[in-house]
């Protein structure tokens, strides 16, 4: 067991970190707990070390930095996950003092830790070997729980209203052209309640006047026409002037949340990816952003325009008269509990429609791209079946909510009529008792005409709202997400790539389920290494381990004896040239394909990475040559055309380490012994690992490794492995008796 993975239970501090804990660490102190850290504060890639002793928790960093915190009956420990990334708060009177941060796969140890520290905080002995865990967190199980509450923790939070402000990091650089907004919508509402104060003195001065035999007097009543006429243009310019500006930001506010989720989506490990429909992805940032924009567009700058009004409202209504003003407020709080109640429901419920609309897209994104395996095998019906439960399920989802949303938008306007008729009851006394006049009363409900339809408009923003959050949520949740593949916090410069390629002790986990274990090799600059072993054996996951696509769970690799996690991830791959097993091609043209990893190559490098794969000979054949299209995923080429486009792609990097994964199983044999011929020249000065689905093709590898379940078993030439009569002997015989087999 390495150091990495040790955890005893009087825990014997890895070697690297001895002599940084022994200057810290008073002879006195006692360790309890340790575990390492490989993310700093700001979550980028360095290693660090946590210790439990009985008198503190200290962290100590590569750095050098060193932080510890005295315990006490305040200090608290609380674990927490999120996104891929594990977080250690420390608090003291209910204040954090301290964070640590960590990849999952320092994620057990973290938990061991925290076990320990609650156990000594209440006063009890390290834990011993009697102590039962659990299975699958090895965390100490309390007798009094009939379940292990780290497994059990609930870490799902339902979507809330408040995630919306979480936007404001997307807006923060519009700030200018929202307050451009903000002031047009404060004037443009002034301007729309300028009118119903008109109509008092129209009314009590001008009309019933008239009707008592008083001549009307043109000139006033030509002003007050001329104000009713000027506020109907002041808002209506204001009104498209604020529109015109925030649904220009809101929409560019779209646009920076999508580049920066897609980006941060490209920045994420496979490991990610690996536990994600493409259909969810692309319907997070397709749907999910658009309704946010809309949201953003309409009905926020609606929400803001009815608060507005319906203050402004207000305080005109109570400098007319405070009681008939009071007398509106009578729905307001039924109203205010029933959005409220609808709140709560709506909530939870948009989330699983956004998520149930996801199943809808991943049928689609399944079944398009494959729609040759799907008339293959006559299973049109079978398809067009799932998308009909999909979209039917999608249709009970939402007369669920409707249900709901039905009953709730009838009964605030029923509230609303009622609350007008309260106005008029209680205004007709008031009249009858000469307490206000007829303008009065007919100004007062222009304006509370105003103030309902405002509020019910607000009360029908609560649907629309809740979608938003909904949205968010999903998008943050990728936001939030870190890469377990992280970058390091200082990167070590590798200015010139030799390919010397070292595993140490390399270990690595899916889950729960080991994969390679104890894996140990040390690959010199120029050698030709070959990967062979039964399927599950662990081959590809090695070339993934080196390419850096996941980050070992035990052990280390080393470029140049350079610890890879310390080197800058793009600089990183662009020294290696990589062929996968399934090619794959982008919709373009042959030579855009060629050129992925180096956009900037001429025509004559595309056409000797071209003819090095041969490749250049079919290429020719095509209707266009190299400006051919290839169609989505390469569909109009054949298997080994494309695989040796895909070879052609990675030589035309000339990258100093080569992987190739099954690099030569989708083409014919004849085909197979060309590219053999130049990988004997392209190989020279490369350090090249090769998995071959027939061993014949890695006869002239410098050295063949062979995988059982995860582990080497041997290692040696062609000619010294069928000597040994071990694993690789039984797999080549294996193999030329069913070629024999074949044909015959």
């Amino acid at each position: 067991m390495t150091a990495r993975s040790q955890f005893s239970l009087v825990p014997a501090l890895p070697v690297r970190w001895q002599a940084p804990a022994a200057a810290q660490i008073a002879p006195v102190e006692t360790v309890r707990a340790w575990f390492e850290t490989d993310l700093t504060a700001d979550l980028l890639y360095a290693r660090g070390l946590a210790v439990l002793t009985d008198a503190r928790v200290l962290h100590l960093s590569e750095d050098g930095g060193v932080e510890d915190w005295k315990l006490s009956t305040e200090l608290l420990l609380n674990h927490g996950e999120h996104g891929g990334v594990g977080t250690l708060e420390l608090l003291r009177a209910g204040e954090r003092v301290g964070q640590l941060r960590f990849t999952l796969a320092e994620d057990l140890g973290a938990k061991r830790f925290v076990a320990e520290f609650e156990r000594l905080a209440a006063g009890g002995e390290p834990a011993s070997e009697s102590i039962e865990h659990c299975p699958v967190c090895a965390t100490p199980l309390d007798p009094s729980q009939e379940e292990c509450q780290v497994c059990a923790a609930q870490l799902h939070t339902p979507p809330s209203t408040w995630t919306l402000f979480r936007l404001w990091r997307f807006a923060r650089p519009y700030r200018l052209q929202l307050s451009i907004g903000l002031v047009c919508t404060l004037a443009s509402t002034f301007a729309t309640l300028v009118p119903p104060y008109l109509t008092m003195p129209l009314m009590d001065e001008i009309l019933i006047p008239f009707q008592n035999g008083t001549p009307i007097d043109q000139h006033r009543v030509m002003l007050y026409l001329c104000g009713l006429l000027g506020a109907a243009l002041v808002a209506w310019v204001l009104g498209w002037a604020r529109t015109f500006v925030l649904a220009l930001v809101s929409e560019r506010i779209g646009a920076d949340l999508r580049t920066t989720t897609f980006n941060h989506l490209l920045s994420l490990s496979l490991e990610y990816f690996g536990g994600k429909r493409t259909g969810d992805l692309i319907s997070r940032l397709g749907s999910e952003s658009d309704r946010i924009c809309v949201f953003l567009s309409l009905h926020a700058l609606d929400f803001v325009t009815d608060v507005l009004v319906m203050l402004m409202t207000a305080a005109i209504l109570f400098s007319i008269n405070p009681w008939l003003a009071l007398a509106t407020l009578i729905p307001l709080p039924v109203i205010a509990w029933l959005i409220h109640i609808v709140r709560e429901k709506l909530r939870t419920g948009f989330e699983r429609l956004t998520r149930v609309w996801s199943e809808v897209t991943n049928v689609l994104s399944d079944t398009i791209p494959g729609i040759r395996v799907v008339k293959a095998f006559a299973q049109e019906e079978r398809e067009g079946q799932r998308f009909f439960a999909a979209n039917r399920y999608n249709l009970e989802q939402n007369d669920r909510l409707n249900r709901i949303w039905g009953l709730f938008t009838p009964t605030v306007t029923l509230l609303t009529e009622i609350g007008l008729l309260v106005v008029w009851a209680f205004g007709i006394y008031q009249v009858s008792q000469h307490e206000i006049t007829v303008g009065v009363l007919t100004a007062f409900l222009a304006y509370i005409g105003r103030f309902y339809t405002r509020l019910d408009s607000m009360s029908r923003i609560v649907s629309v709202t809740q979608k938003a959050a909904a949205a968010a949520k999903r998008i943050f949740d990728i936001l939030d997400h870190v890469s377990s593949v992280p970058e390091p916090a200082n990167p070590t410069p590798l200015p010139q790539v030799r390919g010397h390629i070292e595993l140490r002790n390399v270990g690595f986990r899916y889950g729960s389920r080991s994969v390679v274990r104890d894996i140990t090799l040390d690959i010199q600059p120029g050698e030709m290494i070959g990967l062979v072993g039964q399927s599950g054996a662990g081959k590809s996951t090695l070339v993934n381990l080196m390419c850096r696509f996941y980050d070992v769970a035990e052990g280390a690799i080393l470029l140049d004896g350079v610890d890879i996690r310390q080197l800058s991830i793009p600089a990183f791959r662009q020294n290696i040239g990589l062929v996968l097993q399934e090619p794959y091609m982008f919709f373009g043209t042959v030579a855009d394909n060629i050129a992925y990893g180096k956009p900037n190559a001429t025509r004559a490098e595309i056409i000797a990475a071209a003819r090095a794969a041969h490749a250049h000979d079919f290429i020719l054949r095509l209707p266009q040559g190299y400006d051919s299209l290839v169609g989505e995923r390469g569909q109009q080429l054949s298997g080994g055309e494309r695989q040796r486009l895909s070879i052609a792609r990675a030589l035309l990097i000339d990258p100093r380490i080569l992987l190739l994964d099954e690099a030569t199983s989708s083409v014919d044999t004849e085909t197979e012994k060309e590219i053999q011929k130049a990988l004997e020249n392209l190989v020279r000065g490369r350090t090249t690992i090769a998995i071959a689905h027939r061993l014949s093709t890695l006869r002239k590898a410098d050295r063949l490794v062979v995988l059982e379940r995860g582990r080497i078993v041997e290692i040696g030439n062609h000619d010294e492995l069928i000597e040994k009569n071990g694993a690789y002997a039984r797999l080549y015989e294996a193999q030329a008796r069913n070629q024999g087999e074949d044909d015959a």
